[in-house]
């Protein structure tokens, strides 16, 4: 009798039928064999169905699967397999369990949840946070997150997707930090303004379509806004002078974490999403930009305990939330009502997951982590000297490559700028930003600062054996005011926010020089013109990284509004007329960007010695560093083929420079004059002017300067 072969005996004991156990790892929803494994955590539940769905409005679900706690159960995790599922199948779950918030469980079945780890969700415009909650205005202190209420509805859908994409050989660039010119910009809004030319206004398509001019500018890599699944029409606010429904137009407040948002695709949301976004992400490689991530894993979009149960919320509470000891409340670090429990190993899997899928499925290059500060405190909230999470991101094999920026602070009182993790992780410089905002407007005592500042924050990174390049150099960023605000507004003004102009910083370090906003006036318009100059200079030749806010290089405004969270309209898009208008800051940004990438000594990864840099006074002698009237300062940088020297006049009166003499005993050029008008305002590389040997150089008031030898 010959021996049984492996096939038949595997059929003899293999499980078959269309709903199987299935297995417990990877979590979420993924492609076995002609079926899909469907997995999801929680530790405290008692028992979980898996609803699915034909249409994304459906109330009733049309099939609905039931896991036996013994058999689709793995220690806490609850397992099937399904046979059958096309791409494109929706899908919720329901969790039953205590519903007891004093400790910590606000389980409720009727309640259709997301997963956790869902990969697409279908767009709803008009979801109701209100109705998915059971909300009732007529009882707003009452804790309303148990409802009999069915969601299912007014909820958005999970979707399945198994996508073939065609990546084309695309890899990741890896081009170093210390190489990286950053543009922050959000998908809608760099074109969904009428002016953008873009056939698909909006979306990751329009982005796509701006690439020839992101090229042209020179960056190296767009920092995106979060593109996580968010609820634009979450807020209950109007525009005080319009009347107009404000949104949640940033979307630092996710749903999904692997998720991306679905508004902006212009070609459906069933799935085409994410293919979306990876033809996005294809297309800015191929020309040579990269692609980081503005990624919000501190808190989500459920609030405090009167907010909506949509997903963690519901799948397991006490762990994925950091809690009061009433267990009832939360602890809330991020000013959203709730904060991620990121210490629990639990979640710092589940965030580790969502860094992945991005890096892997995605292709994305880095991460710009908000309010990273919260990852680093423990179940009580209090801060870490080693967090586990940070050193676990920095470490994980898949990440390695991945850029690491760090919002360095939270709104629970951490301000970690310098001293945020020892590892790889790089930080937005927000000493950076202040000390060379407050230079330019004129602020005593900030000559030594400006020094610190544009060789690469030594005074921050050394101590912790850092380099310059993980400080992430700005002037402006999306939260605060434009650069052309920066330079017309004394003061925020938030009143279209409808929140009473209270919410925004005070902080600003800003001038109008004479009046508060637009102005016709020509003296005005040419100081301001200048200090926009002062600032893109500045920041373009000093050690780091620098990182400039989309539109900034042709003088978008928010009308003063410093804090353009739910202003989806004109104040926050990108009005492409003003490219026109400005030609001037605009071709000016472009050419010091064209400065700094071909002059490799302003990218070194490592600090200046005093070898490689020599400063001095007006007058050739060294700096009065300590004189709080002082506001003038020169440097020459040794470069190897050729010597930069940098003037900087932050006074209201001219200055007459001493020169020192460069390495090859040649003339200095003048590479780039702030108070001079276009095109002598800037010079391209090979055509600066040559200036006499021994002539001083007169630096106008508010004005910098770039002096090179021959190359």
């Amino acid at each position: 009798m010959p021996e049984q072969g492996f096939p038949e005996y595997l059929q003899e004991v293999s499980e078959t039928g269309e709903v199987r156990a299935g297995a417990p790892l990877p979590l979420g929803a993924h492609r076995e064999d002609e079926g899909v494994n469907f997995a999801i955590f929680s530790r405290h539940a008692t028992g979980v169905q898996l609803a699915l769905f034909d249409h994304a409005d459906d109330e009733e679900p049309s099939r609905v699967v039931a896991f036996d706690p013994v058999y689709n159960r793995t220690g806490d995790v609850w397992h099937v397999w399904i046979s059958g599922i096309p791409p494109g199948q929706l899908y919720g779950y329901r969790i039953d369990g205590p519903y007891d918030p004093h400790a910590g469980h606000r389980f409720n079945q009727n309640r259709l949840l997301l997963d956790p780890l869902a990969k697409a969700i279908t767009y709803r415009e008009d979801w109701d946070f209100g109705r998915a909650l059971g909300y009732d205005p007529d009882e707003p202190d009452e804790d309303l997150s148990y409802s009999e209420e069915d969601n299912a509805g007014a909820m958005p859908k999970c979707v399945f997707t198994q996508e073939y994409f065609d990546w084309e050989g695309d890899e990741p660039l890896k081009r170093p930090l210390s190489e990286t010119i950053i543009y922050e910009t959000h998908v809608r809004g760099l074109t969904i303004h009428p002016s953008s030319g873009v056939d698909h206004p909006g979306s990751y398509r329009g982005l796509t379509e701006k690439i020839p001019y992101l090229q042209e500018l020179g960056i190296t890599a767009v920092e995106l806004m979060p593109v996580q699944e968010f609820n634009e029409t979450e807020l209950d606010r109007r525009n005080p002078e319009t009347g107009e429904r404000l949104k949640n137009y940033w979307g630092y407040n996710p749903v999904a974490f692997l998720a991306p948002e679905s508004a902006y695709c212009s070609h459906g949301t069933v799935g085409h999403q994410s293919l979306a976004f990876k033809e996005m992400v294809r297309a800015l490689h191929r020309a040579g930009i990269e692609v980081i991530v503005d990624i919000v894993l501190n808190h989500t979009a459920e609030g405090n305990r009167l907010g909506p149960t949509v997903s963690l919320r519901g799948v397991d509470n006490a762990i994925y939330y950091l809690l009061e000891e009433d267990g009832r409340s939360y602890k809330d670090y991020t000013g959203t009502g709730n904060t991620i429990r990121a210490d629990h190993p639990v979640v710092r899997d589940f965030i580790l997951d969502a860094l992945r899928h991005w890096v892997v499925e995605m292709h994305v290059d880095g991460f710009r982590f908000d309010l990273a500060s919260v990852l680093g405190r423990d179940e009580n909230g209090e801060l870490l000297a080693d967090p586990p999470l940070l050193e676990r991101i920095a470490e994980d094999p898949v990440l390695r490559e991945a850029k690491l920026i760090a919002e360095a602070w939270d709104l629970g009182g951490a301000y970690q700028v310098g001293s945020f993790a020892k590892c790889r992780w790089a930080e937005w410089n927000g000493r950076y930003r202040d000390d060379v905002r407050r230079f330019w407007r004129g602020d005593e005592g900030m000559v030594a600062a400006l020094a610190v500042r544009i060789t690469g924050s030594s005074d921050l990174y050394e101590g912790s054996g850092k380099g310059p390049d993980r400080s992430i150099n700005y002037a402006t960023s999306h939260d605060g005011f434009t650069m052309n605000d920066l330079v017309s507004y004394e003061r925020k003004h938030n009143e279209a926010n409808g929140e009473g102009n209270r919410d925004g910083t005070d902080q600003n370090y800003s001038d109008s020089y004479g009046v508060e906003g637009e102005t016709e006036d020509p003296e005005i318009e040419a100081i301001r013109t200048r200090q926009i100059k002062n600032f893109l200079l500045t920041l373009l030749v000093s050690r780091g990284v620098p990182m400039l806010l989309g539109g900034d290089e042709f003088r978008r405004t928010q009308k003063g509004n410093n804090n353009a969270y739910c202003q989806d309209n004109e104040i926050s898009w990108v009005d492409w007329t003003k490219l026109e208008q400005s030609d001037e800051v605009h071709r000016f940004t472009r050419s010091l960007i064209a400065f700094r990438r071909a002059n490799a000594v302003l990218r070194k990864p490592e600090f200046y010695t005093d070898a490689d840099i020599h400063w001095f006074s007006p007058e050739g002698t060294t700096p009065a560093w300590h004189n709080p009237k002082e506001k003038r300062l020169g440097c020459m940088i040794r470069g190897g083929d050729r010597d930069l020297c940098l003037l900087f006049n932050g006074s209201t009166a001219s200055a007459a420079f001493e020169l020192p003499n460069p390495s090859n005993e040649g003339p200095w050029h003048v590479a780039a004059d702030t108070s001079a008008s276009a095109p002598d305002d800037v010079h391209e590389i090979g055509e600066e002017t040559a200036l006499d040997r021994d002539a001083k150089y007169e630096v106008r008031a508010r004005t910098s300067v770039i002096l090179v030898t021959a190359a």
